[in-house]
């Protein structure tokens, strides 16, 4: 009636009686275990998030520690009531010297402003940072290329939220302020510079790649990615589908392998950048078809568009101001903004925290309305 092995084991160890008990024990708790698993349901549990019709595998998988994870910067976040303005207020622009921007605050809501901002992007060196240690009659002056980039940073976020609603207000209208980015840090964290090649002992496709860089997320893919496709106007695509397509790699707009490992190499920075995978955009069955992809497809292209304006035409053209500490360690270039900048791991930068509901100063490069 018992197994052979069993028989065998006590006709060779007559005295050993612990061996298959032991193993016998073993193999029963590991069943046990299985079933109280089944049965009361795994101890990590996850949740999901349905982003195309059911049975179609369309849907973003996470563990539940994960997805309710707070993120710790934002009980660090300063914010501040506006003003309601009163006839006859005066006007920073009237009060204080070369104010450029945000000159149509009233006295109130342009202090209320800088004072956050100091909290926002340095809190340790306060006004300081874009002023200098001189007096409040030298606040004008553009001494430091700290106050010049700030300026030039305001100009950008109401650009952002005036002009890129389509991304940042996709869900609900939260927008973006400094602290979307700075998180209390003078620099934000995640910003990137051109690093390829990363071989110089050859040319070509080899010195962009087999190479592990934050810019490839540390694999193997290419590290010119994000310099190609959110710098310099890249076409994101994959070869062809089809097996013999007539076409050389030098004809212009013909998708190589090469242009299907950078694609790879993007899609997986935005991942990681979002925390979710490649079904909050596409159909693990169709996608390259543009007509099965989820709303997020859309939003997220239009990430990647403002991405690409924000950095040629506000953070690169920065290059000449910058102080050479600034700049990056093998181009000298400027620093420049991806996905992971905002988001920083989350599918929305901050959990969805409405960073423009007491700053209307930042939704419009007009007149801001206070209601």
């Amino acid at each position: 009636m018992l197994p052979k092995w069993f028989d065998d084991w006590n006709r060779d160890n007559p005295t050993n009686i612990y061996g298959p008990a032991i193993l016998v024990g073993a193999l029963g708790g590991a069943i046990f275990i299985a079933a109280m698993l089944v049965a009361f349901g795994q101890p990590f549990a996850t949740k999901s998030i349905q982003t195309g019709p059911r049975g179609t595998g369309m849907s973003v998988t996470e563990f539940v520690n994960e997805i309710e994870r707070p993120d710790p910067t934002i009980e660090d976040y300063l914010t501040e009531e506006p003003y309601i303005p009163q006839p006859g207020d005066a006007l920073a622009k009237d009060i204080y010297e070369n104010v450029q921007v945000l000159g149509d605050l009233t006295e109130d809501n342009f202090n209320r402003f800088m004072n956050a901002m100091t909290f926002w992007v340095a809190p340790e060196q306060g006004c300081a940072y874009c002023h200098g240690e001189g007096d409040l009659e030298t606040y004008g002056e553009d001494n430091l290329y700290t106050k010049v980039v700030s300026r030039r940073m305001i100009e950008m976020t109401q650009n952002i939220n005036e002009n890129w609603d389509g991304h940042v207000n996709a869900n609900k209208e939260v927008g973006v302020n400094c602290y979307t980015c700075h998180r209390g840090q003078n620099v934000p964290s995640d910003i990137w510079f051109s690093i390829t090649p990363v071989v110089d002992a050859m040319t070509g496709w080899g010195a962009v790649q087999n190479r592990v860089t934050e810019q490839s997320q540390f694999t193997s893919l290419p590290s010119d990615a994000l310099e190609t496709y959110l710098l310099n106007y890249g076409v994101i695509g994959v070869h062809d589908l089809e097996s013999r397509v007539e076409g050389s790699p030098a004809d212009e707009g013909f998708p190589t392998i090469q242009d299907t490992e950078r694609t790879y190499s993007l899609m997986n920075y935005v991942s990681n950048s979002l925390g979710v995978n490649c079904l909050l955009c596409h159909n693990s069955r169709a996608f390259y078809d543009a007509e099965q992809v989820t709303p997020q497809w859309a939003t997220a292209s239009l990430g990647i568009a403002m991405v690409l304006e924000l950095n040629n035409d506000y953070l690169v053209p920065l290059a000449d101001v910058y102080p050479e500490e600034r700049l990056g360690p093998i181009h000298q270039d400027a620093p420049k903004a991806a996905c992971r900048t905002c988001h920083k791991g989350y599918q929305q930068p901050l959990q969805g925290l409405n960073m423009i509901a007491d700053w209307p100063e930042l939704t419009t490069s007009e007149a801001p309305v206070y209601e």
